[in-house]
């Protein structure tokens, strides 16, 4: 017997990173997902994966209506219902805030912020009609606190995090639990200072960033996607049962304060 048996889950930006893992975990604990991203080819490939009984993938642009109403389509055409959502998908940029370009700040938040809410929006009514379930929303370490270079990141998974308390006043009424994950560093795609940097060496920046967590997280070390779905899984299942409106730090011990060095 699988944790999510008989579930329905709908995560996005799962071809890579977090979103991935989580889709992983999540069929292999008994769920039916159904995968959302703009990576096709990743995506795709994950969903053979995993296999037809247990996965489809739906190119799903968060920031786009249509995108959802036809990952919802593609969902119940496939397995009838829909009881979870992960709303994992997300972008990073770093910039100062006065240095910041208005495109840009406007583009994180449409991902970040606009993707959560129209998730919500989409897929709680679904998720309603099929008797309850859960939403988890991806918001962020700096969704608490502040962190410079990241402004537009930390505004959207702030908000994220405000949302994600709404929702679950909301829709407590409708069996619905809404949570958030607020990681860390985690070493996925997206956090990798060699996609951000074109042209830096792949090593040498891993011996950079690795180098940081360990003076910066008093664990000593990144975090990892697999990490992170362990606490998306327990939050969709009835292990939380009695949980709602929460954010659910996981981030090494980073949050807590300045270690000794």
């Amino acid at each position: 017997m699988g944790k999510l048996d008989g579930r329905v889950v709908v995560i996005t930006g799962a071809a890579r990173g977090q979103g991935e893992q989580e889709a992983r975990l999540f069929a292999a604990e008994g769920a039916r997902v159904v995968l959302g991203d703009v990576l096709d080819e990743q995506g795709a490939a994950l969903a053979a994966e995993l296999g037809p009984d247990a996965a489809r993938y739906v190119r799903l642009d968060v920031t786009r209506e249509e995108d959802w109403q036809a990952a919802v389509g593609a969902a119940k055409d496939a397995f009838g219902k829909i009881d979870g959502l992960v709303a994992n998908a997300g972008i990073l940029r770093f910039n100062e805030l006065v240095s910041t370009p208005l495109e840009e700040f406007q583009q994180v938040v449409q991902v970040n912020q606009t993707g959560c809410f129209l998730g919500i929006r989409t897929v709680a009514p679904e998720i309603a009609a099929a008797g309850g379930g859960t939403i988890v929303n991806t918001a962020s370490y700096t969704g608490l606190t502040g962190m410079a270079g990241v402004g537009a990141y930390a505004a959207s998974k702030h908000a994220v995090l405000g949302l994600t308390r709404v929702a679950a006043l909301e829709l407590a009424a409708k069996k619905i639990r809404v949570n958030a994950v607020c990681p860390g560093a985690v070493d996925t795609p997206m956090t990798n200072p060699a996609g951000l940097a074109p042209g830096a060496d792949p090593e040498e920046s891993r011996r950079a960033v690795d180098g940081l967590y360990r003076k910066l997280v008093p664990m000593g070390r990144i975090g990892r996607p697999e990490e992170i779905a362990r606490l998306a899984l327990f939050l969709s299942c009835e292990d939380s049962s009695y949980i709602t409106g929460q954010p659910f730090v996981i981030d090494g011990g980073w949050l807590a304060g300045v270690g000794l060095s």
